[in-house]
């Protein structure tokens, strides 16, 4: 024992930290970091996997699902899978060009939206995927206006973190939450839903006042954009319209799936299934459209937050917390919500919430956790605008932007995504206080 802790959790705080800092440092792949580490707390023995086929094993064994949570990789990887076969149609770009023909080419009117268009996108497929799609396209529709897209950039990257934090499916972190507190898509939607229109609404008017009224497009411009063709996106009308009716399908299974006693990652998987065996797209194709980096890391990061888990340390972290604040669920809430931003404005919310979730779940049955999970739930997904570094899709948009001649640079975004990052956290603050502990709807 030294300073309270055994050896065993010492090794598992440095492992954890060392980790943590090599992968803000970006000097070596976050996947490799999380593998390395994975492997290094398992042969340390500060996480033993129980013998699946139940033969006898070592005392502290835990089965391999406590450790990593299969239903979140198994969603991502069901969604992954899924948008791998549904692009194939053509459908973003189709959608894309649509919006800039119903705006008629004025520059205000096709920002507002594309934000919209990316927001709704992203609270259905993972924000990243959404990016990918949409900013190809935002690039073709400015160089048509003659506009700078880098203003276009800033408002789809802030648009997508904000979209993503409505459903279970739309953000990482909200997968994760859903699966360790056991909510539904449809909790989800009640709870988050509400508070990410309002915000949506309100970011969209800061939006005008800082890009909106400078906008010009020259009336030969706007004709060019009024003309475009956007059946022409279509790459193939069968594999669209089975599209459409899928994702209409996985959003209504993604919301009963609890009534009918399914796993979300079974509704995704399921809907990955359907669609490669539908649409007649290539296989090989559609495997290599997943991002096998994103799911390895995750696998990675579970076994080394497990090993704080399994060596006790979550559990004293979680009744320090409780200890700081009173056990006051009020002061803990809002602690939550601003730490969850702040810390994800400039470490991936992913191994953020990795480490907070088990430290909730730790506090049940001392106190009511239910605000807790929606308080990293919002601040954890809008935390992500903060800086250029906050989030997957801040990086993924600004690299296209860069690649394109429109380089993005840190200060740059945080000059505009902090302010509003702060804003969108007031108001969901506000929000969660009236939610549960004034109106109480």
């Amino acid at each position: 024992m030294f300073l309270g802790l055994t050896v065993d959790q010492w090794a598992a705080i440095a492992i954890f930290v060392v980790a943590m800092v090599i992968i803000m440092s970006e000097k070596i792949h976050r996947s490799v970091v999380a593998i390395v580490g994975a492997m290094i707390v398992i042969i340390a023995g500060l996480v033993v996997f129980a013998d699946p086929e139940g033969a006898e094993t070592v005392a502290g064994a835990v089965p391999i699902d406590e450790i990593i949570d299969l239903n979140t990789l198994g969603v991502l990887f069901g969604m992954m899978l899924f948008v791998a076969v549904v692009k194939q149609s053509g459908i973003f770009e189709y959608l894309a060009i649509k919006c800039a023909r119903i705006a008629q080419g004025r520059a205000w009117r096709v920002m507002m939206l594309f934000i919209i268009l990316t927001a709704v996108l992203s609270a259905f497929l993972d924000n990243v995927t959404t990016v990918l799609l949409i900013g190809p396209m935002t690039l073709t529709i400015c160089k048509l206006m003659k506009q700078n897209p880098v203003p276009f950039f800033l408002t789809q990257i802030l648009a997508s973190n904000i979209g993503g934090t409505a459903t279970l499916i739309g953000d990482p972190p909200n997968i994760m939450i859903g699966s360790a507190a056991n909510l539904s898509f449809a909790d989800f939607i009640m709870i988050d839903a509400p508070c990410v229109v309002v915000i949506l609404v309100i970011v969209i008017a800061m939006f005008y006042f800082m890009y909106g009224r400078k906008m010009e497009v020259h009336a030969d411009d706007r004709e060019k954009i009024r003309t475009m063709d956007a059946s022409k996106e279509i790459k193939s009308k069968y594999l669209m319209t089975l599209s459409v009716i899928m994702i209409c399908l996985v959003v209504v299974f993604f919301m009963i799936h609890d009534t009918l006693g399914l796993k979300s990652s079974i509704i995704a998987m399921s809907a990955a299934g359907v669609m490669l065996l539908l649409s007649r797209c290539s296989v090989e194709k559609a495997l290599l459209d997943v991002e096998w980096t994103t799911l390895s890391f995750f696998a990675g990061l579970f076994v080394i937050v497990g090993a704080l888990k399994q060596t006790g340390v979550i559990a004293m972290l979680a009744q320090a917390l409780v200890d700081a604040t009173g056990g006051d669920v009020f002061v803990l809430m809002l602690v939550l919500l601003v730490g969850s931003a702040v810390i994800s404005a400039f470490l991936d919310n992913i191994p953020f919430c990795a480490t907070m979730l088990p430290i909730i779940a730790a506090m049940q049955g001392t106190i009511d956790v239910t605000p807790l999970w929606w308080a990293v739930s919002l601040g954890a997904c809008l935390g992500g605008n903060g800086t250029l570094i906050g989030a997957s899709a801040n990086v993924v948009l600004s690299d296209i932007a860069k690649k394109n001649g429109y380089p993005i640079t840190f200060m740059q975004f945080t000059k505009v995504g902090f302010p509003i990052m702060l804003v969108t956290v007031a108001i969901a603050a506000g929000y969660m206080t009236l939610r549960y502990f004034t109106i109480g709807f």
